[in-house]
């Protein structure tokens, strides 16, 4: 018989070694957006390159996911997470030693690797060690942390590179993701085994068996493409394009540029933090955690298209509210958990990061490409480029909202029917 442990110790012991290692992958995502303009000075980069540049963390990181998840749900996320740091540990040494756009591609591809198990090991621990109905908010303080991530790498860094160069800074995060690989190594148990079918289903099952069950899933359809957009148009924006969003459209300056982006960041925090809370005590008066994701998911679409039609004039106002709206797409991966068994939470989750960071890849050097059609003089583009990169997008995710009522309203007429 297992014995429990006592909830505030599982919580420290757990949560804060991931959450660091969270931090960590959410400030190498973003800081590319702040050390942009000495990127394109030194190396002479348009948008273009920019965003292929950046968004290589992306692809690279999608390649992990479905790797990742058989790995976390055979070994667990305490070998997986802090093995891949090292990776990461290795690319930014990379990044901060090129010369060439080829060595910072590959350093980047490297780190992008590297932190592909900072979310998916957390989530994959926490859907272990604790009960279903704290998923959202546990996974809430999780995606807080990378908003904190974020947050130093906004204003934080910009100070920083008075100090130093972004070639010290990646230095900084290489000995950064050392540490945190030795405390995740120490202090995270390997599984939480609460009877023995749980344990030979983890070590035994099969997993090819278990892919295919999540991908004929409806409930798994249902969700992955709105949530897949929505996520995707955020990451990339957040991780590189709001920035010259701010500076072309906004006419913002760069330090107040990295101050927003630091608003920005705090919001995100905010966001991760009510949103995990609120789906948590919705869940105990017994509604799920999907209508709240979709809520939130439409809101998020809305603010979009009140930026692009001008409706909202002040940076500071538009920025805060796309960093807290948009952490409500991470609601779905509680939602997709809380719909399929333990010992398929791994691969469910790595399968759905997989589309979100494949499209994150071509979204983010997508609008760079698009953006770069009205390049106005070198790093100065025009408002057109921007409008359009940014509505693509929006409309990709009203599409997939749309196929997530289609599909409900087929189930329904089945049911119906029948």
């Amino acid at each position: 018989m297992t014995t429990k442990a006592k909830p505030q110790t599982s919580m420290l012991k757990i949560v804060i070694p991931f959450a660091l290692g969270y931090c960590l992958s959410y400030i190498f995502r973003t800081v590319n957006a702040v050390i942009a303009p000495d990127l394109v000075q030194e190396l002479q980069l348009d948008a273009n390159i920019l965003g292929l540049l950046t968004s290589t963390y992306f692809l690279t990181f999608a390649a992990a996911q479905l790797p990742l998840g058989i790995v976390l749900d055979r070994w667990g996320p305490r070998l997986c997470e802090s093995v891949l740091l090292l990776v990461a540990a290795a690319g930014a040494l990379t990044f901060a030693s090129a010369t060439e756009v080829s060595g910072l591609v590959i350093g980047r591809g490297l780190i992008g690797f590297g932190v592909a198990a900072c979310l998916m090991a957390a989530f994959k621990a926490y859907a272990l060690w604790f009960p279903r109905h704290q998923l959202a908010l546990v996974n809430g303080i999780q995606m807080a942390a990378g908003g904190s991530g974020a947050l130093l790498a906004a204003a934080p860094t910009e100070a920083l590179l008075n100090i130093t160069d972004w070639r010290g800074v990646f230095i900084g995060l290489a000995v950064l993701c050392i540490l945190v690989a030795v405390l995740i190594w120490w202090f995270i148990p390997n599984h939480r085994i609460d009877d023995a079918s749980h344990s030979s289903n983890l070590s035994k099952g099969s997993t090819s068996e278990g892919l295919r069950q999540i991908l004929r899933s409806k409930a798994f359809w249902r969700i992955a493409p709105v949530t897949t957009l929505s996520q995707a148009t955020f990451l990339a924006t957040q991780g590189l394009w709001a920035a010259p969003w701010m500076a072309d459209v906004g006419h913002l300056d760069r330090s107040l540029t990295a101050t927003i982006l630091s608003t920005m960041a705090a919001s995100m925090i905010s966001g991760f933090l009510f949103f995990g809370w609120l789906t948590g005590r919705l869940n105990r008066a017994g509604i799920n955690t999907l209508p709240v994701a979709l809520v939130g998911m439409t809101c998020f679409m809305l603010l979009q298209l009140a930026m692009l039609s001008g409706l909202i004039t002040s940076q500071t106002l538009l920025w805060i509210g796309y960093g807290f709206l948009g952490t409500t797409g991470i609601l779905s991966y509680a939602a997709l958990s809380q719909s399929f068994p333990k010992n398929l939470t791994g691969r469910v989750n790595t399968t759905l990061n997989l589309l979100v960071f494949i499209a994150a890849f071509a979204a983010q050097w997508g609008m760079g490409a698009i953006i770069n059609l009205w390049q106005i003089s070198p790093g100065i583009y025009g408002i057109f480029g921007y409008r359009l990169a940014f509505g693509v997008m929006l409309g990709g995710q009203v599409l997939g909202l749309l196929l997530t009522w289609l599909i409900r309203t087929e189930r329904n007429n089945i049911a119906f029917a029948s």
